[in-house]
């Protein structure tokens, strides 16, 4: 009875490492946060994701929607990240030319919005710091649409964007270091160093055991979050201090082992329960009459659709034109274009930002034109993903 109980449960596990699932129940968790938001029970929503829980005394005393944002976030970063040190190491990024390139399309994916959203908005009460609210691109959400969509698609477009992804959620924190830090704890952030450090060493000894790491990892959380940076970095850091190449006598790397074992729980509790409380936004008459009229919405939906597109495809190509990187092997000009769409998927960090940045019905309207954006360029994009994966299967078939 054991066994069989293990042998679902393994299987369940290795469903929900499969990406369009993921993606499923991203966006079914999604639409069930606008639906209780905006529902006659949108005050129980407010209550529950505004419940705050925690050690005080250690500066952890967050709502449920804080610790989904900064706790459970941090996992599904730490598995991206993951994923990240093992192409640059071992796959797809291992060459320069082909590991600059979703580098330079992140940058031109975070100066073209900002540009844009800054322009429109120019005058607007708050502009000097919503400025910055179209120039993240949500990762779950991105490689779940692009899971969903394009399956017909080379796999190192995945890479492409996930690298794209993570360099321009890095960049948007740092923004948010810079911006938005109000307090900055500098014994907290050496508390974090030395604990990065304490974890590299261990790795480089070749340690295994989780009743050291664990803790490792919590205190470097719990650390980054007191010194005043966005919690979700710390999954970065310690993704990226962990060993990708595997030794002679293990059957695989602490990265592909780590890999494997959290992508379950990233996939199917940490994001759709971030997703759950972040995009309970209400969508009300006021919001929507107003929305069009607002210049800094106008910027953020502009900066998103129209920004990402033309900065991340821009760069891209002058980055080929002048021979300092490649496109993605058994890609072109055309798939990026469709792959740079999903770059106006803002949601998780633009969310964040428009609520640090603004008050009131000011935040509000701004975060419901991340939303608009992002609902509009998740379409746009599987449309246009659908018929380049559908190019690239019908090459195959013909091959």
């Amino acid at each position: 009875m054991s066994r069989r109980k293990n042998d679902v449960v393994a299987e369940f596990a290795r469903y929900l490492r499969t990406e369009t699932v993921g993606g499923t129940v991203l966006l079914v968790a999604t639409a069930i946060a606008l639906i209780w938001a905006n529902s006659p029970l949108g005050d129980s929503y407010t209550a529950v994701r505004d419940f705050r829980f925690g050690p005080s005394a250690l500066g952890l005393d967050l709502s449920v929607g804080d610790w989904a944002k900064d706790g459970l976030l941090a996992v599904f970063f730490f598995v991206a990240g993951l994923e990240l040190k093992r192409e640059l190491v071992i796959g797809e990024l291992n060459n320069l030319k082909a590991a600059t390139l979703p580098v330079v399309a992140a940058v031109g994916g975070m100066v073209v919005p900002a540009l844009i959203a800054l322009g429109v908005g120019w005058g607007e009460p708050g502009i000097e710091r919503a400025w910055a609210v179209p120039v993240a691109t949500d990762i779950a959400f991105a490689l779940g649409v692009l899971a969903i969509t394009a399956s017909g698609l080379p796999s190192s477009l995945r890479v492409f964007l996930l690298s794209l992804a993570v360099v321009d959620d890095l960049g948007a924190i740092a923004l948010i270091a810079i911006l938005f830090t109000t307090g900055f704890n500098a014994l907290a952030a050496l508390a974090a160093v030395a604990l990065l450090a304490l974890y590299a060493y261990l790795q480089h000894r070749r340690v295994t055991t989780p009743w050291l790491y664990v803790p490792i990892a919590v205190g470097t959380w719990a650390a980054v979050h007191g010194a005043g940076i966005h919690a979700t970095i710390a999954g970065v850091a310690l993704a990226l201090l962990t060993r990708v190449r595997r030794d002679p006598y293990e059957n695989e790397a602490p990265a592909l082992r780590l890999e494997h074992k959290l992508q379950p729980w990233s996939a199917g509790v940490a994001v759709p329960v971030f997703a759950l409380f972040a995009a309970g936004v209400p969508v009300n008459g006021e919001t929507l009459s107003s929305l069009f009229s607002d210049k800094i919405a106008v910027g953020v939906v502009l900066g998103l659709v129209v920004g990402k597109v033309v900065g991340i495809v821009g760069a891209s190509a002058l980055a080929v034109l002048l021979k300092a990187a490649v496109w993605p092997s058994g890609a072109g000009p055309r798939d990026i274009v469709a792959v740079a769409m999903l770059g106006g998927v803002g949601f998780t960090v633009s969310l964040l930002i428009a609520d640090l940045a603004l008050d009131g019905q000011a935040a509000e309207q701004a975060k419901a034109a991340v939303l608009l954006a992002s609902l509009t360029a998740s379409l746009l994009a599987a449309v246009l993903l659908v018929r380049r994966s559908r190019v690239h299967q019908r090459a195959d078939e013909d091959a």
